[in-house]
């Protein structure tokens, strides 16, 4: 098991976002969240990465509590995130917002490698290398956000929304880079509005209702379940 989620609870403030929620993602899956807006998709990958403190219960990762990390350690151990919005530097370089994502990696061998599997995913973003963040296109912008995560030489990626704003075609595109990605190694926790795209390319999927884990299984079976269709499926 790559990352074991057991019981975890997060509050703003008063308000509990996570109400002791407990999943696994084992290597090599793609396992996704999916649930409407404000029932803690973003809350759990923002407090596995590091960036909001659980009340408790607890986060494993390769054995290792993350609970007990702060996030440019976490994203050191292995978990790289892909926050909704993308969150790329606009007035950087393409080249320059990868390269970032190298800050702790000391042996230039091992960039170079990256690099070649990230313009070999992305050849948009080697074309565009010279240009500033701010004037790619969204769906461009997306790629980045993508790309940058990839750089850090994760095992595990967290992928927040990545379809958001995108038009059909494009989601489509990023979706098949998606499973690119995990086929070539990455395992990959996916939070997705588009549910009919996440639970066509997850192996495994949780539903999660306004902080809690309600339904878990297989994609197909989720996909022929009369409440998932509609709610989340528009059937």
């Amino acid at each position: 098991m790559l990352l074991d989620i057991k019981d975890l609870e997060v509050y703003y403030g008063n308000i509990r976002a996570l109400a002791g929620i407990s999943f696994q993602v084992d290597e090599g899956e793609i396992v996704t969240l999916i649930g409407a807006n404000g029932a803690g998709k973003s809350t759990t990958l923002r407090t596995i990465s590091g960036l909001i403190p659980a009340r408790s219960g607890s986060v494993t990762f390769q054995g290792k509590n993350l609970l007990a990390c702060p996030p440019h350690e976490i994203v050191d151990m292995g978990v790289a995130h892909v926050p909704e919005g993308r969150g790329i530097f606009g007035n950087l370089t393409v080249l320059e917002n990868l390269r970032l994502a190298t800050y702790s990696v000391k042996d230039r061998e091992e960039i170079r490698r990256r690099f070649k599997r990230v313009f070999g995913l992305f050849p948009r973003l080697e074309e565009r290398k010279g240009q500033l963040g701010a004037t790619l296109s969204g769906g461009e912008q997306q790629m980045l956000a993508v790309a940058r995560a990839l750089m850090t030489g994760g095992k595990l990626m967290l992928l927040d929304e990545p379809s958001m704003g995108l038009s059909p075609i494009l989601v489509r595109e990023i979706f098949r880079t998606i499973q690119e990605i995990n086929q070539t190694g990455t395992t990959i926790l996916l939070v997705e509005q588009n549910a009919r795209m996440a639970l066509r390319v997850a192996n495994r999927a949780y539903v999660l209702e306004t902080g809690r884990i309600t339904l878990s299984g297989k994609p197909e079976e989720m996909a022929k379940n009369p409440e998932v269709q509609k709610a989340y499926l528009g059937g």
